[in-house]
Formats: structure tokens, C-alpha cells, sequence
């Protein structure tokens, strides 16, 4: 009989990434399937490209021309966007 081993993340709340993710810096494909991932927000990596041009997105640094997100800028946007939690509709603010 095989011995049952928990993930890493078992308990926890924490969400295993895949090794590719574990990255300090990740190109605008990988930075999409993070904030999937590790958050459930989907965003195309066509709307990281123009919330560059615009603003509204998460914060990135460029290495010449490739633009690469930190993930702890990822996860400071996805905090930001995604709000306080509530308990009902009463509790939304305006």
C-alpha cells in the first residue's frame, strides 16, 4: 500500500505553481497563467500588453524590450483589484 503524501500547500491555503512559475521574473505569458493560478483571475496576455500602454495593470520593469513582472507586483494588483471580502450586498461599498 502507498503512503499518501500531502502537497506542500495541504492545510495551508496556499497554491503549489508549477515550477515555471517560480520564477523573480515572469514574461507577460507566464504572468497571465500566475494571476490565473494563484488568484482565478483570468487575464489575456493581450490586456497586460495594453494596460501597459494605458495604466491599470500590474506594475512591470522592462530588460530592454521584454517586459517581466515580479510576482509580488502580481499579487499586490490582484489584492487591490479583487477588494475586502463581504458577507452580503449590504456590506459592499459604493
Amino acid at each position: 500500500m502507498t503512503e499518501f503524501v500531502e502537497p506542500a500547500s495541504a492545510g495551508t491555503g496556499d497554491v503549489c505553481l508549477p515550477e515555471r512559475l517560480n520564477r523573480p521574473r515572469l514574461r507577460r505569458s507566464l504572468a497571465a497563467e500566475y494571476l490565473e493560478l494563484r488568484w482565478g483571475i483570468t487575464v489575456a496576455v493581450q490586456t497586460l500588453a495594453k494596460w501597459a500602454c494605458t495604466g491599470g495593470g500590474p506594475e512591470y520593469q522592462r530588460l530592454n524590450r521584454t517586459p517581466l513582472y515580479s510576482p509580488a507586483a502580481l499579487d499586490a494588483w490582484a489584492i487591490k483589484k479583487l477588494g475586502k471580502p463581504v458577507m452580503n450586498t449590504s456590506q459592499e461599498e459604493s
